[in-house]
């Protein structure tokens, strides 16, 4: 049995913040470390994720097959060749999925709970 076989992408949840909003941009598009991270300031994220959280959050997401390793755009800017890009997986796409539907299942029940208004999310 491979391990395509063995692991299931709800065997990946809850993901951690940071492996969430790097999904997050790379179902978008392929992107390199500070890319991803200007994605979650433009999101509104309170709380970005420093580079170091970042590319450990990387090395061990692609060490799982989430994302990998891309050459990047072709017309790479110049001076920047250095900079590493990253695609996500068919199998990242499914747990990002995966993880989107619980977090909209969490902040339903917070809504029923009285915990969130239901107008201006």
């Amino acid at each position: 049995m491979s391990i395509e076989e063995r692991r299931q992408p709800e065997d990946f949840l809850p993901l951690r913040p940071v492996e969430f909003h790097v999904l997050l941009s790379l179902a978008a598009g392929e992107r390199h470390g500070w890319g991803i991270i200007k994605d979650a300031e433009a999101r509104g994220e309170a709380r970005v994720p420093d580079i170091g959280t970042l590319y450990r959050a990387l090395a061990r997401m692609s060490e799982r097959e989430l994302i990998r390793a891309s050459k990047g755009p072709a017309e790479a800017e110049r001076g920047h060749e250095r900079r590493h890009y990253y695609v996500i997986t068919p199998f990242g796409m499914e747990v990002a999925r995966l993880e989107a539907r619980r977090l909209a299942s969490l902040t339903r029940a917070a809504m029923d709970g009285l915990l969130l208004p239901e107008e201006g999310l």
